[in-house]
């Protein structure tokens, strides 16, 4: 099967699998090859494949939607998140959840100097125009 997990701005992976690992909200499920075409929602968590040759991968996906079609299985999704081993995708999701509260610090740092500034405009603003 061919694996592809889609992101709003590029595709993430592209791999050839004999069996998909994924999580719905009504648990757990496992696609094959001859399996039936099936549609799911995806919950937040690890999505396992195993490789033609046997090698197992893990991706951290954030919520998103899954179609199998024939010998294809489309994922897309805002996030995703891949690595070897879990001990290594565990790290990555970490620096990046520390990234992004940093980035989110920063831009509430700013949106708050935005609204200060904003604020002592319209005060001079107000006492000109008395």
């Amino acid at each position: 099967m061919l694996l592809r997990i889609l992101l709003p701005s590029k595709v993430f992976l592209e791999a050839e699998t004999v069996k998909v690992l994924a999580e719905a909200e009504n648990g757990h499920f496992c696609l094959e090859p001859r399996h039936v075409d099936f549609v799911s929602i995806l919950v937040p968590g690890v999505l396992t494949y195993v490789e033609n040759g046997g090698r197992f991968w893990y991706v951290a996906l954030d919520e998103g939607i899954l179609v199998k079609r024939g010998e294809e299985v489309r994922i897309s999704t805002y996030k995703a998140i891949r690595g070897a081993r879990l001990e290594i995708l565990r790290e990555k999701v970490e620096t990046e959840i520390r990234q992004l509260d940093e980035a989110e610090r920063a831009t509430r740092s700013a949106l708050a100097r935005l609204e200060v500034g904003i604020l002592r405009r319209y005060g001079r603003l107000s006492e000109v125009l008395k």
